[in-house]
């Protein structure tokens, strides 16, 4: 069976990328990315956050690093990979991260309230405790 790997995710830079290049030339940039999401649990208006590591080669990774920093928003598009390797004394360690194919820069937050793209939306979902009763 084949598969399909596709990720987008919007949310804010947690740090500014690191570009570095491979040893035959290649830019590779990397990121953090928050992306929140707000909910409503009953009467209350809960907020989580997801940090994703980002990964972006090529042009792409010129520019976010020239042109992105800390707490600007963005688009990433791309897929998820696992990396996989040993530490120096020999424990196996692994992480997620998006391999990003396109990077779109979303305008700066004007001080003030004024533009952008304001609040994220709030979505009603049940309680755990609501689903636990449910079976």
């Amino acid at each position: 069976m084949a598969g399909f790997n596709k990720v987008i995710l919007m949310g804010n830079l947690t740090r500014n990328p690191e570009l570095r290049y491979t040893p035959n030339g290649t830019p590779v940039a990397s990121f953090g990315l928050a992306v929140s999401r707000r909910f409503k649990q009953g009467e209350d208006l809960k907020e989580e956050v997801c940090f994703v590591d980002i990964v972006v080669f090529g042009k792409q990774a010129e520019h976010c690093g020239q042109y992105l920093s800390k707490g600007n928003g963005a688009i990433v598009e791309g897929r998820l990979q696992q990396r996989r390797w040993e530490t120096e004394d020999g424990q196996k360690r692994s992480k997620h991260e998006v391999v990003a194919q396109t990077v779109t820069f979303m305008p700066k937050r004007q001080e003030g309230g004024g533009g952008g793209g304001g609040e994220p939306p709030v979505h009603d979902e049940p309680s755990y405790d609501a689903m636990d009763e449910q079976g």
